[in-house]
C-alpha cells in the first residue's frame, strides 16, 4: 500500500488582499553558468538578461539576472521538462542547474495601489522612473527576504520563501487595510 501524496501550496487558506494572488508550484531554477549564454538563450527561446538588476520573459518563462553569473528560470513548464532541456545546452560550458521549484512560492500583485502597499516595508524605490518594467532586485520586505519583479500595468510578481510565506500575506493584509473598499 502506498500512501498518497498531497501537494499543498504554502498560501493555501491563507487570506490575501484582493489585488494579491498566489501562483504555488512553478518551476524555479537556478542556473549558474560561464559561457553557453547563446545556446541557452536559443534552447530557451528567451535572451539571458545582460544588466543586473533586471529580467527576460517568452515562452511562458521568466529568466533572472540575480548575480554575475548566476540566473532563476521561473516557469509554468513541468520542471522535469525544462531541466534537462537546460541541462543539456551547459554541457559543454561551465555551469550548474538546480532545481529549487520548492524553496519560493509566487505571488503577484496588481492594481494602482500596489506601489503604494509595497513602499510600506520595501526600501527600494517603486518609482516607474527608477524602477521600470523589467526591473529585478532581491531585497527585504517587511523583514523577509523576497525577490521583486516589476512588471507592466502596475503589476508585480513577489517569490518569496515558502516558510515565511504565511507571515508574509499577513503583512500584505495589514499594509493594505487603509487601501481597502469600504461598503
Amino acid at each position: 500500500m502506498t500512501a498518497e501524496v498531497l501537494r499543498r501550496a504554502p498560501l493555501d487558506g491563507v487570506r490575501l488582499p484582493g489585488f494579491a494572488v498566489e501562483r504555488p508550484f512553478l518551476t524555479h531554477l537556478t542556473l549558474r553558468l560561464r559561457g553557453a549564454h547563446t545556446e541557452v538563450a536559443t534552447a530557451l527561446g528567451v535572451p539571458l538578461p545582460e544588466t543586473p538588476c533586471t529580467f527576460t520573459s517568452g515562452n511562458s518563462l521568466d529568466v533572472l539576472w540575480m548575480g554575475p553569473d548566476e540566473y532563476l528560470i521561473i516557469s509554468d513548464a513541468d520542471h522535469r521538462e525544462l531541466e534537462p532541456l537546460v541541462r543539456g545546452t551547459i554541457s559543454g560550458a561551465t555551469g550548474a542547474v538546480c532545481d529549487v521549484s520548492a524553496q519560493r512560492t509566487t505571488v503577484t500583485l496588481s492594481g494602482p495601489v500596489v506601489r503604494d502597499v509595497l513602499a510600506h516595508g520595501c526600501s527600494i524605490d517603486l518609482h516607474p522612473s527608477v524602477s521600470p518594467p523589467g526591473t529585478c532586485v532581491q531585497t527585504l520586505l517587511a523583514r523577509t527576504g523576497i525577490v521583486l519583479l516589476v512588471r507592466e500595468n502596475d503589476e508585480f510578481t513577489v517569490l518569496v520563501r515558502s516558510s515565511f510565506a504565511e507571515y508574509f500575506a499577513a503583512w500584505l493584509v495589514d499594509a493594505s487595510v487603509e487601501y481597502e473598499e469600504v461598503p
